[in-house]
């Protein structure tokens, strides 16, 4: 693996992470969610494992690779479709994170480890996997977990936090319990906590 190879594929990913739709307003400038998503991936990436190796931070920024391309309405609004939805994800975006490796001169192999982990496979015997699970839940509690609280009930919320919860290794969860939270976040993590 070089330099070289890893900054193309960052172009890459985030080239095409540039190209989503779906715009979030920050510092009075409009940017494409995903590239600011993946910013956040790799911002949390960096306190959960400064010295990762160039495969765990490619499939840091991968994650969510053109979601938008595949709404979550083009699949039943039920659990059962919600689940099928992110098999397909997570395969398709591990395929488009291969292929851009391969294009920027990684070997199969590193391509293929790319992929792994963007569908955060063997993730109780991976540490990589792990990290990656982490890091996107750290994400989705310091990024969406506000809009988020607004347009659910709190049973759901509650729920959707153990859950969150029990998906993170203590290193997650030692940075989760940094993140700043509104009061009303707080009082809610707080209730999902009570119970695990």
């Amino acid at each position: 693996m070089s330099h070289s190879e890893f900054e193309k594929a960052i172009q890459i990913i985030d080239k095409a992470h540039a190209q989503d739709p779906n715009l979030v307003r920050l510092d009075g400038e409009n940017i494409a969610y995903e590239l600011h998503y993946s910013n956040k991936m790799s911002d949390y990436l960096d306190k959960c494992d400064p010295y990762a190796s160039e495969t765990l931070r490619l499939a840091i920024r991968a994650q969510h690779l053109r979601r938008w391309e595949v709404p979550r309405s083009s699949y039943p609004m039920n659990k059962t479709g919600y689940h099928l939805w992110r098999a397909y994800l997570k395969k398709r975006q591990g395929e488009i994170a291969a292929q851009i490796c391969l294009d920027s001169g990684y070997s199969s192999e590193n391509a293929g480890r790319v992929a792994a982990l963007v569908r955060k496979e063997n993730i109780k015997q991976d540490a990589d996997a792990q990290t990656v699970e982490d890091v996107a839940c750290l994400v989705f509690l310091d990024d969406q977990f506000e809009a988020f609280k607004k347009e659910h009930d709190e049973a759901k919320i509650v729920n959707i936090l153990r859950k969150t919860w029990g998906k993170m290794s203590g290193r997650g969860h030692e940075l989760a319990m940094n993140i700043p939270m509104s009061d009303r976040a707080r009082e809610l993590m707080f209730k999902a906590l009570d119970d695990i």
